[in-house]
């Protein structure tokens, strides 16, 4: 980590900070192609597995259960693969982890264009989830982070947002299973995420220092006496959590534990909503259909209005009314007797799922800083993991036993509210305050950049 990265932490006055005069700042770039991203990880894989499940048991009939193992697969897969992946982008970065993603996502599509048996449909569909991970949300994250710090949580949201707007590929996809086919369909999109993700990912960059750039796109003044003949600075403190520190904070476990706590709402959701609408409370597929898409538009409103007050108020606050919100949302859903509740559910759902998601990177990273964000954010995703794959269980058995979502939902609903417990008592932790060696000041290109213009 820099001398000027470190001083230009929040509450640092070392020194002062100007716009860069460059209309647009790269960062943005970043932003915008990691959204596009995560639109073909959420349209082509996520949000496009019940469609491909649909088609797979009329075609081969496979039991619902052995299909939604192959969803289980990728939530365990991504939990275990995590602290490999985070190291993995601190050390090599998230341009070339996300290439290799996309490498391993178009041949898992090409492959599971022509699976036969189910083992074949397993095999490929783990290289899938796999390059979707490496290519996707903890990747593109890491990125932003690194790039952004005063408007982090408006990044977050609009790279966030592109998970949800992907939903709005699955009608196109449908069409393209009834009029062309299924594998087509399928050899397609590994073409489509090979040319169209290898052009994305030349967009994303680790660190802006390594390009010459600043955090935010700041142009930095220089310490006082900094310039005076290169004399010996003032030796400053870190601020940056290594993984091991972070792991050894009260804040690093409250904040992943609430995180899977409210995954236990997301993931029975996504993957009982449908079926709860349709054959429990009696509504059509197209009813519920609308629900879905509803659900998706509040994710995306969610997402901006985080964005927006992220970086203005407590993020703790906005989680810990999300929080409220999910469980409030699914006891209506558990409980509705007429549609009204039932949309009601989705916005509530829907705003809290697109707020909360976003926010609870930032706060990562406004704790634990951005030079080990990657691990740490792979460690915290063996804890998340759990809520993630339980969720689901959780509600189906509970349906299987009573026939009925509700005593399930209710469960899951009252473990989210006290989930908002954690994230009250995720306090910031106490800065390592660890000094660094003094040395002579070396400035930045950005820097050299500044004072050449008199900034």
């Amino acid at each position: 980590m820099s001398l000027i990265d470190t001083l230009r932490r929040p509450g640092n006055g070392a020194l002062n900070a100007v716009r860069n005069p460059r209309s647009v700042f790269y960062g943005w770039w970043i932003v915008s192609a990691g959204m596009v991203i995560q639109i073909l990880v959420g349209g082509l894989v996520m949000q496009a597995f019940g469609s491909y499940a649909a088609v797979l048991r009329s075609e081969f009939g496979w039991s619902k259960t052995m299909l939604s193992a192959g969803f289980s697969m990728t939530r365990v897969e991504s939990g275990i693969l995590g602290p490999f992946q985070g190291w993995a982008i601190d050390r090599f970065g998230p341009s070339t982890i996300a290439r290799i993603g996309v490498f391993l996502m178009t041949i898992g599509f090409i492959l599971f264009s022509r699976i036969q048996e189910p083992w074949h449909f397993f095999a490929s569909y783990f290289l899938i989830a796999v390059g979707s991970s490496l290519a996707g949300f903890m990747t593109l994250t890491v990125a932003i982070v690194n790039w952004f710090e005063r408007r982090r949580s408006l990044a977050l949201a609009f790279m966030s947002s592109g998970m949800a707007i992907g939903g709005f590929l699955v009608p196109l996809i449908v069409i393209s299973m009834e009029e062309i086919g299924w594998r087509e369909t399928a050899f397609g999109s590994g073409i489509l995420v090979f040319v169209l993700g290898n052009v994305l990912v030349s967009f994303i960059r680790h660190r802006p220092e390594d390009h010459g750039e600043t955090v935010d796109g700041l142009l930095p003044e220089l310490p006082r006496g900094a310039g005076d003949g290169g004399g010996v600075q003032s030796t400053p403190i870190r601020v940056d959590f290594t993984a091991r520190e972070a792991m050894r904070t009260r804040a690093f476990w409250f904040i992943s534990l609430g995180h899977a706590s409210a995954l236990l709402v997301v993931s029975a959701v996504m993957v009982h909503l449908v079926i709860h609408v349709n054959e429990n409370l009696g509504y059509s597929l197209t009813e519920a259909g609308f629900v879905v898409a509803l659900l998706t538009g509040m994710q995306i409103v969610g997402m901006m209005l985080a964005g927006f007050l992220g970086d203005r108020i407590s993020k703790r606050l906005i989680i810990v009314c999300c929080m409220a919100a999910h469980m409030l949302g699914l006891l209506l859903l558990a409980y509705a007797v007429s549609f009204v509740m039932v949309v009601a559910f989705a916005t509530l759902h829907g705003i809290a799922w697109g707020g909360r998601g976003p926010l609870m990177q930032a706060i990562r990273a406004d704790y634990f800083g951005r030079s080990s964000f990657g691990t740490i954010m792979g460690f915290s995703s063996l804890i998340v993991m759990l809520g993630m794959t339980a969720g689901p269980i959780v509600a189906g058995l509970m349906a299987d036993a009573t026939g009925s979502y509700e005593l399930g939902f209710t469960i899951l609903a009252v473990l989210a509210g006290m989930g908002s417990v954690f994230f009250i008592l995720a306090v910031p932790p106490k800065r390592p305050g660890e000094l660094l060696p003094a040395r002579k000041h070396e400035p930045s290109p950005a820097a050299d950049r500044a004072l050449a213009s008199g900034g």
